[in-house]
């Protein structure tokens, strides 16, 4: 008989060997477990005093990422941003997502635009706020840019 084929030391080792297998095996089925994810850098509930913002966030595991309907590009690592033009008051806005398994996912933003009574309707410059929050934390944080995106804003 072998000596080390009833040692503690193999029986140990075997058992960690399929402890990281099965490690491997759940970290690469994440995406058919739990389907696509979406982050708004932003937040879901925001009240702002500009018409125009920047939705941006990221989205994970996906096949086609859609705003109000409308298909909208997606770097390789998942980042998008959206222009928005938004009306006096709420504004609902719904991310739809498909991966390649057909889950889907939704996430709506609704924004609560509500017009400086102080700002004069012929300024010439303005500020684009960017929303983001993520899908946990629903804290808002808006930064202000004034450069203009290569895409029209959506309405």
């Amino acid at each position: 008989m072998l000596a080390y084929r009833d040692s503690r030391v193999s029986r140990g080792i075997f058992i960690v060997f399929f402890l990281i297998v099965l490690g491997y095996a759940y970290f690469e089925a994440r995406a058919l477990l739990f389907g696509p994810t979406i982050t708004i850098d932003s937040g879901t509930a925001l009240n702002v005093q500009d018409s125009y913002v920047l939705i941006t966030g990221t989205a994970a595991h996906i096949k086609s990422l859609a705003v109000d309907g409308e298909p909208i590009q997606v770097t390789e690592a998942g980042a998008f941003q959206e222009p928005y033009v938004l009306s006096p008051g709420l504004n609902r806005i719904v991310f739809d997502t498909k991966d390649k398994y057909g889950h889907a996912t939704q996430k709506v933003v609704e924004i609560v635009y509500t017009p400086d009574s102080t700002s004069s309707p012929q300024a010439t410059t303005s500020t684009t706020p960017t929303l983001s929050a993520s899908s946990t934390a629903a804290t808002a944080s808006s930064t202000a840019s004034t450069s203009s995106p290569d895409v029209a804003p959506r309405r």
